[in-house]
């Protein structure tokens, strides 16, 4: 197995200095990692990186807490596509899901997923830690339902990241051929094989070089 393609490589730190991103891209492309994962202001400089390595661009969405409105959501997806941004990590509205407020959730998901069509994919992040079982199942049927490419257990910022149960329960509501991001709190090549071997499809972590490096010594 070859664990760089399962990789998004990640830098979400507020104090993230331009610097920094650009380092992270020339090992993303070294390790030829499946993506970048970087905040919005840095998408420009990340493309220019990474264009012809193979390595996707990705960024957030509404993160991390998923409390900013649709059309935000939806503007933010746009302008970060314009710059050059191929995979977009969007929070879900994590409030409105446990209200119960499940078109709202949909409708949302389903706009950036328009907005996205044939330009970038789509990754929700659901937030596990914050959810009981029934809310993930639900969460995960409505990002499935909504047109969305992949689930994505958590942001990395809230009380707890992704779990082995949790990807389980994820991959057996979606079923096989939806994406599943497992990502929060994942630094070694033993938890990234546990989440690959629960169902996960890419890893979110800012290990990927150590986790590279343990897989291949």
């Amino acid at each position: 197995m070859s664990i760089n393609r399962y990789i998004d490589h990640t830098l979400l730190k507020p104090e993230a200095t331009e610097a920094q991103i650009v380092e992270l891209c020339r090992e993303a492309v070294r390790y030829q990692f499946a993506s970048v994962c970087i905040n919005p202001c840095y998408i420009a400089v990340a493309a220019r990186e990474l264009r012809g390595s193979g390595v996707k661009t990705g960024t957030v969405i509404g993160f991390p807490l998923g409390a900013t409105t649709r059309e935000v959501k939806v503007f933010e997806a746009e302008q970060a596509m314009r710059n050059g941004a191929e995979e977009l990590d969007m929070v879900m509205n994590i409030g409105a899901l446990k209200a119960g407020l499940r078109e709202a959730v949909a409708g949302e998901i389903r706009a950036v997923v328009e907005a996205a069509r044939g330009k970038a994919l789509v990754k929700v992040i659901i937030e596990c830690c914050l959810l009981t079982e029934e809310e993930k199942i639900a969460a995960c049927q409505i990002v499935q339902e909504a047109g969305a490419n992949f689930v994505k257990t958590s942001t990395g910022f809230a009380s707890g990241g992704a779990t082995v149960k949790d990807v389980r329960l994820i991959r057996q509501t979606v079923g096989p051929d939806m994406g599943i991001k497992a990502s929060g709190g994942i630094r070694d090549y033993r938890t990234a094989l546990a989440m690959i071997e629960a169902g996960a499809n890419r890893i979110g972590t800012s290990s990927g070089v150590a986790i590279f490096r343990e897989a291949n010594p």
